[in-house]
């Protein structure tokens, strides 16, 4: 397996751990300093076994490289209006209303809404808004020329907020879990040093309920009613966090897309 990855992502202080346990897994990889000029990918070697990893733009230039196996996995099962019907009410948003970004949204006193994007869901980052808070992030997001993905027929998702009490990114490979960490836990829960086991069980039940892609990531969060999916990610562009196991990932993904 070769890995083409953005070496541009400076926003991710875990990053540059990845090189030297590539190195390691004796994984040959190729760096690119993707930028607004690049509307293509190619790479120096004569290969199609090759893995993407780095922003969304790099997985979505990489679909477009059909010969590229395993390539990239952005889009198609990921997107809620698929798997949506599979994970049904086991989704933290099932019940949702889509709705475009620009568009004027009913407010009742004092309410809240939780909002994302529908299909691209690195457009912004999904939150809980009163009325002022959407207004104000929609009038500043279409003003500001670095967001230049998010339009006024954005599609946006608004579902009713829920308290979480604690979240967990898992890793899954060919069906299996690879990896889990919690991301987020509140304040006064005592500290879990590895993903409690009901978590990793719904997950498993949830991958046997639908696989969404030979290799993805699944965010998930413990609610006052039990486990719920938060999103499904693109692997190819899912970020690290610090208690990760990347070696471990980096080594599945080899394993797997090798046979």
């Amino acid at each position: 397996m070769y890995i083409l990855i953005q070496s541009n992502i400076y926003k991710d202080p875990d990053f540059d751990r990845i090189y030297p346990i590539l190195e390691e897994l004796n994984i040959p990889f190729e760096k690119i300093d993707l930028n607004s000029s690049i509307n293509k990918l190619e790479i120096k070697e004569n290969r199609n076994d090759v893995f993407v990893y780095g922003s969304v733009k790099l997985a979505m230039l990489a679909k477009e490289n059909t010969h590229w196996k395993p390539g990239s996995f952005y889009g198609g099962n990921h997107l809620f209006e698929i798997n949506s019907k599979y994970f049904g009410d086991n989704l933290l948003n099932y019940q949702v209303e889509i709705r475009k970004f620009g568009g004027k949204l009913d407010w009742n006193v004092n309410e809240e809404k939780f909002i994302k994007p529908y299909k691209f869901a690195k457009l912004f980052r999904g939150d809980t808004f009163t009325k002022n808070k959407w207004e104000t992030f929609v009038e500043n997001t279409l003003s500001n020329p670095n967001t230049p993905l998010i339009n006024q027929n954005s599609l946006i998702q608004i579902s009713t907020p829920r308290e979480i009490i604690k979240e967990a990114r898992l890793w899954i490979v060919g069906k299996e879990i690879i990896d889990a960490v919690y991301y987020k836990i509140l304040k006064d829960i005592p500290f879990e040093e590895s993903v409690e086991n009901d978590a990793i069980n719904f997950a498993k039940e949830m991958v046997n309920k639908f696989n969404v892609a030979e290799a993805f990531v699944m965010d998930v969060c413990l609610t006052e009613i039990g486990w719920k999916i938060v999103e499904i990610n693109c692997i190819n562009s899912a970020g690290f966090f610090p208690n990760a196991d990347v070696k471990k990932f980096f080594y599945s993904l080899k394993t797997y897309f090798s046979n």
